[in-house]
């Protein structure tokens, strides 16, 4: 289908491909879902380990290492560890978010579920998320699984991408439309 997103493809693809096959073989999709949604709210809160993860000046040696620390006191173990662990040991750290994203695609593909991304101007409440849910869940004829993600910088409003597709309705936006258009005028 032409709205859908593209088969996942190139090394993260294949990192989330292999680990997708093992959950789903061992039937652990949602604990590795959610370990690894737990090392990436770590990687966020942390400036010292998004470094880690993103630098290339550390040696596999080190990454693994502080890797295997990090799971071990955040309780993450499992598949979802072994999986950062080979990262590390493959010097993919870098990847790992593209990896983790591809990874939640593919258990929403399974489910019959698409992702929609929604940036925001302020944080929803429970009542406006599910409103946006089932609005996006009749246009597209499918769960949705939302990607919220709060940017102040909008101003007022919101902007949502499915696939290939977004709609933006950001005031931001609006706005420089307005400016653009007084440009022309003047």
């Amino acid at each position: 289908m032409a709205g859908e997103e593209p088969i996942i493809s190139g090394m993260a693809g294949r990192y989330a491909s292999a680990l997708f096959d093992l959950a789903q073989s061992s039937g652990a999709v949602d604990a590795v879902g959610a370990d690894l949604a737990r090392f990436e709210a770590l990687v966020a809160e942390s400036a010292d380990l998004a470094r880690l993860v993103r630098s290339p000046v550390f040696s596999s040696e080190e990454q693994t290492k502080a890797i295997i620390a990090v799971l071990e006191r955040a309780g993450i173990g499992g598949l979802a560890a072994n999986f950062l662990k080979l990262a590390a040991q493959n010097r993919r750290l870098f990847a790992v978010h593209d990896m983790i994203r591809a990874y939640k695609g593919l258990v929403a593909r399974a489910r019959g579920e698409t992702s929609a991304e929604v940036v925001v101007a302020q944080p929803l409440s429970d009542s406006h998320l599910a409103t946006l849910k089932d609005a996006l869940r009749s246009a597209t004829g499918k769960d949705v699984a939302l990607d919220v993600k709060v940017d102040p910088g909008l101003i007022g409003g919101l902007t949502v991408k499915i696939g290939s597709r977004m709609i933006d309705a950001s005031l931001k936006t609006k706005l420089q439309s307005i400016k653009i258009a007084m440009k022309e005028v003047g």
